[in-house]
């Protein structure tokens, strides 16, 4: 059986197979609340194979969404309404996961399709916040630094939205911290200009994720796994690099977290990054053998050999897939055919059109 479609096992959590649906934003939210969109769509992918579906980036607190349009997890109601979601995806054999985020100053702009500007207070928007009041972009709204207390609040929400997730029916949680998002703009010497004990230093700039994942760890069940998404690098001379990264990784495995999730850039736009198939792979692979944890690796990952020789070369332990995932819902199923593979989780009501 080729790598992909071996088991994979994390803490109590089972994985059908190695090929993950990554979080993906899809802005179709109403007051944060899951809909009929959610279900479809992660739904049509559980039942075409997929070994795990990471539900998008879910906002801990309403000013969090980076959209009026996104996800949310503030409240027992939205706990509620995303039962029938995970419920569904368990029914099919694969893992129901989450991402928890907060935008920071990426927060408050208008859908992409409705051209991603600033969404005004007047026309439904709210006041950014981040580690420093530098804005994203010039067409983006100025952030207010948070206050200390801010911070400490921002992680119990955290928490609490762990919490929530659970109960939900979410057997993974992880924590958002790429993508030039507010636990991201805390690790970035280019957007978190503080001179106190969250500014400066790695060591601080690291540690208002270190207190989140800390809260998140002691609430989440401890046969259920905890992931962090980061951004390795942003591309830029002083920013965010794979050496202060692979020191974050360390230090968020004695922390109990069980997998990397490792993505690069968003933190600086117009970026020059060298977008190209598997371009963020060699990330993965120096933060697994170097910092001694579990990674999955993201971006233009489009094939079935492309993902069997990222994890044959031990460059990863799972390939998250996107766009591909959105071309193809029934992607693994085509994956198997292409390597030969032999799976037994074809739904029985597919079994006239699909053979393997």
């Amino acid at each position: 059986m080729s790598k992909i479609f071996e088991k994979y096992t994390i803490r109590g959590i089972e994985f059908r197979n190695r090929l993950w649906v990554s979080p993906m934003c899809m802005y179709s939210s109403e007051d944060g609340m899951p809909t009929d969109w959610h279900l479809v769509h992660l739904g049509s992918r559980a039942v075409g194979g997929a070994g795990m579906l990471m539900m998008e980036a879910t906002a801990v607190v309403p000013e969090g969404r980076i959209s009026p349009a996104d996800a949310g997890i503030w409240s027992d109601a939205h706990r509620d309404a995303y039962q029938r979601i995970t419920r569904f995806i368990k029914q099919q054999g694969a893992v129901a996961a989450i991402q928890l985020a907060h935008a920071g100053r990426k927060a408050s702009t208008a859908e992409p399709w409705n051209g991603g500007e600033m969404v005004s207070e007047r026309e439904g928007g709210w006041q950014t916040v981040a580690p420093s009041a530098i804005p994203f972009a010039d067409n983006y709204p100025i952030p207010r630094a948070m206050s200390v207390e801010e911070i400490k609040q921002a992680a119990e929400s955290f928490a609490i939205a762990a919490h929530r997730a659970v109960a939900a029916g979410f057997e993974v949680i992880e924590i958002h911290a790429a993508h030039g998002y507010l636990l991201h703009q805390f690790l970035s010497p280019l957007s978190n200009q503080r001179s106190d004990e969250y500014g400066g230093s790695l060591a601080n700039r690291m540690r208002f994720l270190l207190e989140t994942v800390e809260k998140v760890r002691a609430i989440v069940p401890e046969n259920l796994p905890v992931f962090v998404r980061i951004s390795a690098t942003e591309w830029v001379e002083g920013g965010f690099d794979q050496d202060q990264a692979i020191t974050l990784c360390k230090e968020l495995k004695t922390r109990g977290i069980d997998l990397i999730d490792v993505s690069t850039g968003g933190n600086v736009m117009h970026a020059p990054i060298p977008v190209g198939p598997g371009y963020q792979v060699s990330f993965a692979a120096a933060i697994r053998r170097q910092a001694g944890i579990a990674t999955s690796a993201v971006g233009l990952i489009t094939n079935a050999e492309q993902a069997e020789k990222i994890l044959q070369k031990g460059d990863a332990d799972a390939i998250m897939l996107g766009r591909e995932f959105l071309r193809d819902a029934y992607f693994p199923f085509t994956a198997a055919k292409t390597l030969d593979g032999s799976i037994d989780y074809v739904p029985k009501q597919y079994t006239y059109a699909i053979d393997l």
